[in-house]
């Protein structure tokens, strides 16, 4: 029996026989060309570029026909990616200037995008390279001549295991017979990852080497809670492991029942919670997990691995897939959060020596206003077709957030004179995410229609922590007391000038916190999917009163660890008298 350890990609514990498919990295041998020979490699490169784009286009139609029409945003991403000028034209330079061979000139070109993607500290974003990756891959493939192993299609039930899955592959995979998957490279924010828990397959990924040690067919089992392989198990670890699968299973079936009902507190309090998404793909599951809509939807991805900004048009048909995915509930838009170390394409990056503090978020959209009402334009289009919000991130000051409404005002104005029509009320937020931010939250309050406090960043500028940073990953605390009284502040601030304070950072998904939030005050949580029903459990077991209490407790304490002992004791204490 061994057991390997890999990266926990998507919940459940599946146990069968493996089946290993072929998709490793198409072997690339670099070698010395003469300089006759420049426009020979050159025309090979762009011949391979075509007849990828072919191979996309077919694929595309292939799945609009089998999944609909649901699930065709990856292959648009992949065409964009290909459609990039800067990938030919950048690894056409190294045949040119290096004189080597066309599949050793995108090797090149592919390592210089991860050193890019690299340096990005969010990690939604640095797993976009994966699709950078993937679109290269089928590039070198066409190149070489090379056929991907397809997927297994007999009925079979089985565990499937390669070096790496496409989006693509898992939209191909026959669900009924495949009971999860195992990858040696990915992690829990690629969108293969991301599909996964959209379809409830269970995941381990990064699993290094796993397809070169094992045989075809021996039993496995798959863990996506832990995050381990176990391979060749014996019988009591067999045994063991399908224990622990039926009480999963059992957990998430009676959490299921808590889908369709209220997110009300004992004594009918209300909370809204919803979902943290970036694609489309993942409204299904937010739906069947309770949620009701989505208070974050991330627009980074579709401005990035381009050269160039996608237009009005593009973004609107994403936003309203997105919209329908989730209807009739509202729709929650982030406008672009990018800049500092989330870098798009196509733009000019100059050195900053602190990225975190640079031209980033609302203050990069800010700097280029009319494709900041691109996309302004977009949101509002698609507001005719259900409710939808528009948020700013990163807001520091009363300049941005006028500046960013006056913008909206003349997109307003040109969408009138254009005879299209839009929501004229369609409300307008803020995120609160910045110390600068809370300390004139009461000034903000009176020009917005709401705040989303994003903890992930707040918490790392109130602290002066990098949650990137392994070595200072303990000292990133959001039970940190100068944390608490900062969210107290911004939610009586909110409710002082009569709008709803949410928060949508990963606080809003860890049940420990759910009492403290909800006794401060907060209207709305906003969380992965994953996480809705755990929240909405001990949400209405709670009664508004206690959690008040609680959440004052809090308070009397100078640190972190100790409001954390606190918090867990005053739990324990209910769960004890509700059994009682």
């Amino acid at each position: 029996m061994q057991i390997f350890s890999g990266i926990a990609a998507s919940p459940g514990i599946a146990m069968g026989r493996l089946c290993i498919i072929d998709r490793h990295h198409t072997v690339v041998s670099e070698y010395p060309i003469p300089s006759d020979a420049v426009s020979h490699e050159i025309a090979r490169l762009a011949r391979a570029i075509e007849d990828t784009r072919l191979e996309l286009e077919s694929l595309k139609s292939h799945l609009a026909e089998t999944n609909g029409e649901d699930h065709l945003f990856f292959i648009e991403t992949h065409l964009m990616i290909l459609a990039d000028e800067r990938l030919v034209s950048e690894a056409s330079e190294i045949i040119r200037t290096g004189l080597i061979n066309a599949e050793g000139a995108l090797r090149r070109t592919l390592h210089r995008y991860r050193e890019t993607f690299a340096r990005i500290d969010d990690p939604y974003l640095r797993e976009r390279i994966s699709d950078v990756e993937t679109v290269i891959e089928r590039v070198l493939r066409s190149m070489n001549g090379d056929v991907a192993e397809p997927l297994p299609q007999n009925d079979d039930l089985m565990i499937i295991a390669a070096h790496d899955f496409t989006p693509a592959d898992m939209l191909q995979i026959n669900r009924n017979h495949v009971l999860a998957i195992i990858t040696e490279i990915g992690g829990r924010t690629s969108h293969t990852a991301i599909l996964a828990r959209a379809l409830d397959l269970p995941a381990v990924m990064g699993v290094e080497g796993i397809t070169d040690l094992l045989p075809d067919g021996i039993v496995v089992i798959v863990d996506g809670l832990s995050g381990t392989v176990t391979v060749d198990p014996d019988q009591e670890t067999f045994q063991s492991a399908l224990r622990r699968k039926q009480h999963y299973e059992y957990v998430e079936s009676e959490l299921l029942k808590f889908a369709p009902l209220p997110a009300v507190t004992r004594d009918g309090h209300q909370m809204h919670l919803r979902g943290n998404v970036e694609i489309p793909e993942e409204g299904a599951s937010l739906l069947e997990h309770g949620g009701s809509g989505v208070g974050l939807y991330r627009t980074e991805m579709l401005f990035m691995n381009r050269p160039f900004m996608p237009d009005e048009e593009e973004q609107v048909q994403i936003y309203r897939s997105m919209q329908l995915a989730i209807a009739p509930h509202p729709l929650t838009i982030r406008t672009l959060d990018a800049g500092g170390d989330k870098l798009l394409e196509g733009m000019d990056h100059s050195a900053e020596a602190n990225p975190a503090l640079g031209a980033r978020a609302i203050r990069l959209s800010l700097s280029m206003p009319e494709e900041f009402k691109k996309q302004l334009r977009a949101i509002l289009r698609v507001s005719v077709d259900g409710p939808v919000r528009i948020m700013f991130p990163m807001i520091s000051g009363m300049e941005e957030v006028r500046t960013a409404k006056a913008l909206l005002e003349e997109a307003k104005r040109e969408l009138t004179a254009s005879g299209i029509s839009f929501d004229s009320t369609v409300q307008v937020g803020i995120m609160i995410e910045i110390p600068a931010a809370v300390t004139l939250a009461d000034l903000l309050a009176r020009e917005v229609d709401f705040f989303s406090v994003g903890t992930n960043d707040l918490i790392q500028y109130t602290l002066a922590i990098d949650r990137s940073n392994e070595q200072l990953s303990h000292m990133y605390q959001p039970l940190h007391p100068a944390v608490l009284r900062s969210l107290r502040r911004i939610v009586q601030a909110a409710h002082g000038a009569g709008i709803p304070a949410g928060l949508c950072g990963e606080m809003a998904g860890e049940p420990l916190y759910l009492p403290v939030l909800l006794g401060l005050g907060f209207d709305e949580l906003s969380m992965g999917a994953g996480s809705i029903l755990r929240v909405k459990q001990i949400l209405r077991r709670c009664t508004l009163e206690r959690a008040a209490r609680i959440a004052e407790g809090c308070f009397a304490f100078s640190t972190a660890a100790e409001v954390e002992m606190y918090l867990k004791s005053q739990i324990t204490l209910d769960v004890a008298e509700s059994i009682d």
